[in-house]
């Protein structure tokens, strides 16, 4: 018996399409703190004005907000902190050379 996937679209950037020629896409995982996956959970999450820098062989994304998640009170997050992606090697030197 398999672990069951589900998959949610929990952000849309609507500027994209409209704004820029997609040339290429990624699927990456992203690293998240326990209360950002809760506030991403609900929806909390807006990519407007965030983008991505390599930066010593990781792939950040820079300016992504996540909203605060309530109950976590004082230990919640940074909404607009730095969050790194999780890419393979190829990718980020295929990344890197354009």
């Amino acid at each position: 018996m398999g672990r069951r996937r589900f998959e949610k679209t929990v952000a849309v950037n609507k500027r994209l399409n409209r704004d820029f020629e997609v040339l290429e896409t990624y699927e990456a995982g992203i690293v998240l703190q326990g209360s950002e996956v809760k506030a991403v959970k609900e929806g909390r999450v807006n990519l407007k004005d965030s983008y991505c820098k390599i930066k010593n062989g990781e792939v950040i994304i820079k300016d992504l907000h996540i909203g605060p998640y309530p109950p976590a009170g004082i230990f919640n997050h940074e909404p607009k902190r730095d969050r790194k992606l999780l890419l393979k090697k190829q990718e980020i030197k295929r990344l890197y050379g354009k």
